[in-house]
């Protein structure tokens, strides 16, 4: 909802635990979200496009359906992780 309302609006969350983090189904486009510990969080159906996840910890998060079309992973962390049935490219 907040998204709707401020559509040009930069979420930075580097560095941010979220850690377990019910992100599920989130609008997070275009969102800084460099070094932040995504460890176990619930991803499914989020849209992270755009989003920079470089050196983000994502080992077993749910990542089900989740959009990454333009998403900048260097050096994120996926252990664990197969990516199937996510946008990669848009």
């Amino acid at each position: 909802m907040w998204r709707e309302e401020h559509p040009q609006e930069i979420i930075d969350l580097r560095d941010a635990d979220l850690k377990e983090a019910d992100l599920s189904g989130v609008d997070l486009r275009d969102a800084v979200l460099r070094r932040a510990d995504l460890t176990r969080s619930d991803l499914t159906m989020a849209n992270l496009s755009g989003v920079d996840l470089s050196g983000s910890h994502l080992s077993r998060a749910d990542l089900s359906g989740v959009n990454l079309s333009e998403s900048y992973l260097r050096e994120a962390h996926l252990r664990g992780r197969t990516l199937w049935g996510q946008t990669l490219v848009g």
